[in-house]
């Protein structure tokens, strides 16, 4: 199912705007960038709105092949699949050197390039990066808890056990890997991840830890608290974003009830904690007007909201008002939020990456710049899947 917000459904005429020009704006800018970066990446969040150029070095760079694939569907430009190619060489290059890959962020990494590349050009060499780097992602697997944890030496005892809500987004390349090789112990293990952030970062009223650390020798469940958020019972707004879409990708690839009924109730957790232009703060428990908002857990959400209403009824009221809700955010972050500036600066202003370390606060982010991507796409070119 896909929604189109230029169709006839009056309901929906208020919530428009200009999308085709926001692809363009979006893909002019991308394709600038593309040919006077010289193979390089964005880092991870700007710094004076500028982004620095660094190697495929980082847990974010597939947002920026992410958004190649996109912006190749969204115009055409055989331009962004050549580049999409030179990207998944550098992957491949990455898997080879063991760089930076001690960490649960593989899913981020190799299912919005080499995934990607595999589904829209059918190259052999994605497809088999992605195999391997599912291989070292199940390695972080802790059998005993029943988690992959999320980073950091799986021996160091003062690492051990943890996991986070955004390694929800990182299981599809599990499930992928199951169904392309027919071994079902990828998906397996990502279920059992799945059901363990839903027993234990799943709080009673549906907002989330950001962060669980589960004891690795008896498997017992140790305490929650938070890397990112402002408190460790307050609730991060990109973690809960996360959930919302996370748990909605296993529920698609495993049919497990629990999983949409997580991601229906933390997403209305979710909306029933916004200002009034639907634009979270960085942390939902925060409600003071002067706190920064976070763009990017905004596209999140609204890529996940618009995911989840495919697998609600056109009878269930929720799926009108996800729906609804979605446009609302894309509509405000297509009109006040974006940067389409020839330079090196981002595509959505006003993100957060790490507030409790001062990092990236009103900045632009990669993930950020990449969700805003996938939503117009799924408003303007839907693809039939992105994770």
């Amino acid at each position: 199912m896909t929604f189109d917000i230029r169709s006839n459904d009056k309901s929906y005429l208020k919530y428009e705007f200009d999308l085709s020009q926001v692809a363009k704006k979006i893909t002019d800018k991308l394709k600038h960038q593309l040919q006077h970066f010289s193979g390089k990446y964005p880092a991870a969040c700007s710094i004076d709105g500028q982004y620095p150029l660094t190697g495929n070095t980082d847990w974010t760079t597939g947002f920026w092949s992410g958004m190649t694939g996109l912006a190749w569907k969204l115009t055409g430009d055989k331009v962004f699949a050549e580049e999409l190619d030179k990207q998944v060489r550098d992957f491949g290059e990455r898997l080879d050197l063991q760089h930076d890959l001690d960490t649960h962020d593989l899913g981020f990494l190799y299912s919005l390039s080499c995934v990607n590349a595999w589904h829209l050009s059918g190259n052999e060499s994605a497809r088999q990066y992605a195999l391997a780097a599912a291989d070292a992602l199940i390695s972080r697997y802790l059998p005993v808890a029943r988690i992959i944890q999320a980073w950091g030496d799986l021996s160091d005892p003062q690492q051990q056990g943890r996991m986070i809500i955004d390694c929800l987004m990182n299981l599809p390349l599990l499930y992928w890997a199951s169904r392309e090789t027919g071994h079902k112990q990828y998906a397996e293990l990502a279920f059992n991840h799945a059901e363990q952030a839903y027993n234990y970062l799943l709080r009673d009223d549906f907002s989330t830890f950001h962060t669980f650390y589960m004891d690795v020798h008896s498997g017992e469940p140790l305490k929650g608290s938070t890397h990112q958020g402002y408190a460790d019972n307050s609730c991060w707004a990109r973690g809960q974003a996360w959930a919302i879409y996370g748990f909605t990708l296993s529920y698609g690839y495993t049919g497990d009830d629990r999983f949409l009924n997580a991601a229906r109730e933390t997403a209305e957790y979710y909306l029933a904690h916004l200002p009034a232009d639907k634009i979270c703060y960085w942390d939902l428990a925060l409600t003071e007007p002067d706190t920064h908002r976070d763009s990017s857990a905004a596209a999140i959400a609204a890529c996940g909201l618009l995911e989840l209403a495919k697998y609600l009824s056109v009878l269930d009221p929720l799926q009108k008002k996800f729906i609804e809700a979605a446009l609302l955010m894309a509509k405000e972050l297509s009109l006040s939020y974006v940067d389409d500036q020839h330079d090196q600066s981002g595509y959505l202003k006003h993100s957060v990456y790490n507030m409790n370390k001062k990092r990236g606060v009103d900045e632009y982010s990669t993930w950020g710049d990449y969700f805003f991507f996938e939503l117009i796409s799924r408003l303007a070119a839907p693809l039939p899947a992105y994770w």
